[in-house]
């Protein structure tokens, strides 16, 4: 049990955005069981964790344009989006960085909630959202309408163009946004609407993820420690030693020259790769 803890931990450290993303989606949706009533088998959220399309309950929690992308409303929910999630954005991540996932899933996220609160409006409809889907379809039409014929190979029907597997997802939900979940796709289609013009307006040289990647810089440094200047006694007559011009070689620690290796072998190959032993160092090494 101990082992297995461990290499979650060290999963979520060294294994990026993406892992992270769904770690955060995961830890949600079990916090999000004490919501659940077993007399009718349904999730009852909170109208400060879902995202309600009642203006007068959107405007006084407008955090929820976030956190309903963090939850879903049952265990298929959250299966289905985080498979197509660690899908996804593996591919992003062929092309783009780190912080420009984070940003894109945050973005679309909101964008996708705005656009579900408006057209439930429009509509005079009344509901509540939750479910990562609209950040997820940003991802993958993002990595779509930049590498739109990139092979993807699918277990039992082999190598498949990129843009099929997301035409087919978006005409899925076209022909059921009047059927069921009207809310739902509509964040659905928007959030692939904005994974669209993410990538145009990228290649035209703006970077939305910037606006999310300057936010968290700002609050990390705010709450950062600035290191203490220590005090500087200056003596008038002290000579400062000429350096030894002979030793410009520095050598690596030797611990430190080991966990290099092993971070480039998991920027190479993946976590998975490592040995046991390569994990229980690098586990020790990070405490």
């Amino acid at each position: 049990m101990a082992s297995i803890i461990d290499d979650l931990k060290m999963h979520y450290k060294f294994g990026g955005i993406a892992q992270r993303l769904i770690y955060w989606n995961v830890a949600c949706f079990l916090g999000s069981l004490f919501f659940y009533d077993f007399s009718v088998g349904t999730f009852n959220f909170p109208n400060w964790i879902a995202l309600s399309s009642e203006p007068s309950v959107f405007m006084t929690k407008p955090w929820t344009l976030l956190t309903y992308a963090f939850f879903h409303d049952g265990f298929s929910h959250i299966f289905f989006n985080m498979i197509v999630l660690n899908f996804s954005s593996t591919l992003f991540l062929t092309f783009f960085s780190q912080k420009q996932l984070l940003g894109l899933y945050i973005l679309s996220s909101i964008f996708a909630g705005i656009a579900f609160v408006s057209g439930y409006y429009f509509l005079n409809f009344s509901a509540s959202i939750v479910g990562a889907s609209a950040a997820i379809m940003a991802v993958l039409v993002a990595t779509t309408t930049y590498s739109p014929l990139m092979n993807v190979r699918l277990l039992l029907i082999g190598n498949v163009k990129l843009w099929h597997i997301t035409l087919v997802i978006l005409v899925i939900d076209l022909m059921q946004i009047r059927i069921e979940n009207t809310g739902g796709h509509i964040a659905h289609l928007a959030g692939a609407f904005f994974g669209f013009i993410f990538i145009k307006l990228l290649q035209n040289g703006t970077d939305l993820s910037k606006i999310v990647s300057t936010i968290i810089d700002f609050f990390v440094n705010l709450f950062r420690k600035s290191p203490s200047t220590p005090f500087k006694k200056v003596h008038k007559n002290y000579k400062k030693p000429v350096a030894n011009p002979t030793s410009k070689i520095v050598t690596k620690d030797k611990t430190q020259q080991q966990i290099d290796e092993i971070l480039d072998k998991i920027s190479r190959s993946g976590y998975d790769c490592l040995t046991k032993e390569e994990k229980e160092f690098l586990f020790k090494a990070g405490k």
